[in-house]
C-alpha cells in the first residue's frame, strides 16, 4: 500500500507538472507599451486599453502571444483606431472582458481557454467574449460616423490650449536648451518617435543615414528600434518609461522631458528612472509632448535640417495617444517648419510594390504618343511613315 500510495503521489506531481507546462503563462499589462517588450511567444496578455492604438498593437503582435484579452473595448466608437485590426491581421485571437479582471489574476499565472472562458489555475473561471474581424469592422464603421463631432471637439480643445500662456511660449519666447555635448550646429538631425510605421520608415532611410550621417534624437522607446538596426542615438529624450535599460546605457546623452503646467511648474517623471540606474541626465522644461521637445531641441541647437520619423501629425494620431488636441505640436511645427522634413509614411509610399519597368514604359509611351501623332501629320512625317511601311513590306515579302 505504501508503494502504491507513493506511486500515486508521484503521478499527481508529474500530472501537475504537465498541466502547468502545457498551459500558457498569463501576463498582466497595466501599461501596454511597458509590458509588451517583455512578453514571450505563446503567452496570454491581459490588458485594459480602450481604443487600442496601432503602435501598441504592433508591439504586442511582435511578441507573438497566444491571445490578447482586453478589459476595455477595443473600439469605443470615438474614432476608428486600427490596433485591433493589426492584431487580427497577425493571426492573434482577441477577447474582451466586461469586467476588469486584471486585479483578480496574479501576473505570470497559468491559464487556458475553454470556449469563451479563461480558466486560471487556482483562481477561477472568467467569462470572455471573442472578438472577430466582422465585429471590429462594425465598430469601426460606427466610429467613422462619429468623426465629425470628434473633429469639432478636437479643434475646439486645440484652440483652447493655444490661448494658454504655457503653450504660446513655445513659439514666442526663447527656449534655452540643455547643455548637451553633441554639436548639432549646421548639421542634419533625425528625430525618431514611436509612431505608426516608424520602424519601416527608419529602415527605408538607410541610405540617408549612411550618406548624410545625421545626428539622432530618439524619443523614448524609438531608441530600442534604432539600436536593433545598428544605429546608436546621440540623444535619448522623453519620460524614459518605454525605453529599455540597454538603450539607456548605450552611451547616448539622456534628457528627461520636464513638463510645464499651471498646477505643477515642473514635473520630470523620467528622472527617477535615470537615478535608479545611476545614469547622468539633464532636464528640458518645456510645454507639449516629448516629440515636441525633441523637435525644439534640434531646432534650438542649430540643426540645419530636421528629419522627423514617426511623429504624430493628425487627429487620429493624437487620439491614439489620448490627447484631445494638438496645440503644442501645431506651434512647434510653425516654429521649426523651415528646417523640418517629415518622413512619416515613406514606407506606405514605397510599399505599393508597383514594378518600375512597366510603369516607366507606360509613362514614356504616354509622353511620346502626342509627339508621334503630330509627326505623322507633317509632310516629312508622312514620307517617313510610307518609307518605313515599304521597308516592312520588303522584309516580310
Amino acid at each position: 500500500m505504501l508503494y502504491n500510495d507513493s506511486m500515486g503521489e508521484l503521478q499527481k506531481i508529474i500530472s501537475g507538472f504537465r498541466y502547468q507546462s502545457t498551459d500558457p503563462i498569463i501576463r498582466i499589462a497595466h501599461r501596454t507599451k511597458v509590458t509588451a517588450p517583455t512578453v514571450l511567444p505563446g503567452e496570454i496578455v491581459l490588458i485594459a486599453h480602450p481604443d487600442l492604438d496601432s503602435v501598441a498593437a504592433e508591439g504586442l503582435a511582435r511578441a507573438k502571444p497566444a491571445a490578447i484579452i482586453n478589459c476595455a473595448p477595443f473600439v469605443t466608437g470615438k474614432y476608428p483606431n486600427q490596433g485591433p485590426k493589426v492584431l487580427l491581421a497577425a493571426g492573434i485571437p482577441i477577447y474582451e472582458s466586461d469586467s476588469n479582471i486584471l486585479d483578480s489574476i496574479p501576473d505570470r499565472s497559468t491559464g487556458r481557454f475553454e470556449t469563451s472562458n479563461l480558466i486560471v489555475g487556482g483562481i477561477g473561471t472568467f467569462a470572455l467574449r471573442s472578438v472577430s474581424e466582422a465585429d471590429i469592422n462594425v465598430s469601426l464603421a460606427s466610429a467613422r460616423e462619429n468623426l465629425d463631432s470628434e473633429l469639432d471637439a478636437f479643434v475646439r480643445n486645440t484652440l483652447t490650449y493655444l490661448e494658454r500662456d504655457s503653450e504660446r511660449t513655445l513659439l514666442l519666447d526663447p527656449i534655452i536648451p540643455p547643455d548637451v555635448k553633441t554639436d548639432f550646429f549646421d548639421k542634419p538631425a533625425v528625430v525618431a518617435v514611436r509612431g505608426n510605421r516608424y520602424r519601416e520608415d527608419l529602415r527605408l532611410l538607410a541610405n540617408f543615414f549612411a550618406d548624410a550621417k545625421p545626428l539622432i534624437i530618439a524619443v523614448d522607446g524609438a531608441a530600442d528600434e534604432l539600436l536593433s538596426i545598428g544605429l546608436v542615438p546621440d540623444v535619448i529624450l522623453g519620460d524614459m518609461d518605454s525605453v529599455s535599460d540597454r538603450s539607456l546605457r548605450c552611451g547616448a546623452e539622456l534628457i528627461v522631458h520636464a513638463y510645464i503646467s499651471s498646477s505643477q511648474p515642473v514635473a520630470a517623471p523620467g528622472a527617477s528612472r535615470c537615478q535608479q540606474l545611476g545614469l547622468p541626465y539633464m532636464t528640458f522644461p518645456v510645454a507639449g509632448t516629448s516629440e515636441d521637445a525633441a523637435l525644439l531641441l534640434a531646432y534650438e541647437l542649430g540643426a540645419k535640417l530636421i528629419v522627423a520619423v514617426g511623429t504624430h501629425t493628425h487627429m487620429e494620431d493624437f487620439l491614439d495617444k489620448g490627447r484631445r488636441g494638438m496645440a503644442s505640436t501645431f506651434l512647434v511645427r510653425l516654429k521649426v517648419g523651415s528646417r523640418l522634413v517629415d518622413a512619416k509614411g515613406v514606407s506606405s509610399l514605397m510599399s505599393m510594390n508597383q514594378p518600375i519597368g512597366p510603369s516607366l514604359l507606360l509613362l514614356v509611351s504616354a509622353a511620346l504618343f502626342p509627339v508621334i501623332v503630330l509627326l505623322l501629320l507633317t509632310p516629312a512625317g508622312q514620307i517617313l511613315s510610307r518609307s518605313l511601311l515599304l521597308v516592312y513590306k520588303a522584309f516580310t515579302a
